[in-house]
């Protein structure tokens, strides 16, 4: 059955690749997002911040649909057309020699330092706009949800992308990150929940508005 939905999916692929990368892409953070739910109904079960500790998890799917279009609209384009641009431009700009040492950290440098950030900009950018939010509102988001996502991020992205790069073809290596995008979205979507969690704080290179307010003229 896996070896008969692997053939279809690389003839997809072959045949499609741009909608087979958007499609798979916006199904993935989908199902991230239900994991993420279902996380965050836990965690608030536990620590009694529901009402109802046997109160039964229901997936909110306004917010799954939300994320999917994320994945459809800008994880899946972009993320094509990014690491075929990635890999031309490495290979015939800088002239490195493919899965060198070089051409590998020159490709997971370029990758955590151009990408990773533009992604995450977009992803909370985008899930404060579809919330309702006013540009205050989602830039205050930033602030909170940016560098903890970052941070976090930069501990586990680039050594999963050193072996996406090394031994990946470049057609095949979205789907990789796709998979692992299953945890990524599951993640993003836990930590944009969190909203104003203490542990966030930490991160924080800014004071709270409030405080700015307090401080002011």
């Amino acid at each position: 059955m896996m070896l008969r939905l692997w053939r279809w999916y690389r003839n997809c692929l072959s045949v499609h690749p741009v909608k087979t990368q958007v499609i798979s892409s916006g199904f993935l953070w989908g199902v991230g997002d239900i994991v993420a739910q279902s996380i965050t109904h836990s965690t608030a079960k536990n620590h009694l911040q529901i009402s109802d500790a046997g109160e039964e998890f229901k997936i909110n799917w306004k917010r799954v649909a939300v994320t999917s279009m994320f994945g459809f609209g800008f994880v899946g384009p972009a993320g094509h057309f990014w690491y075929q641009g990635l890999d031309r431009f490495i290979r015939l700009r800088l002239q490195l020699q493919p899965k060198s040492v070089r051409f590998v950290a020159a490709k997971v440098a370029m990758d955590g330092l151009i990408f990773g950030p533009m992604d995450l900009l977009v992803f909370f950018t985008y899930m404060g706009f579809s919330a309702g939010k006013n540009i205050g509102q989602v830039k205050e988001d930033l602030k909170r949800d940016f560098l903890p996502a970052l941070i976090l991020e930069v501990g586990a992205w680039p050594v999963l992308q050193v072996a996406n790069f090394w031994f990946v073809p470049v057609n095949y290596q979205l789907l990789y990150e796709n998979v692992f995008c299953l945890l990524d979205s599951a993640f993003l979507s836990w930590l944009e929940q969190q909203k104003d969690a203490p542990w966030k704080q930490w991160f924080t290179l800014l004071p709270p508005l409030e405080k700015q307010e307090g401080q002011g003229r």
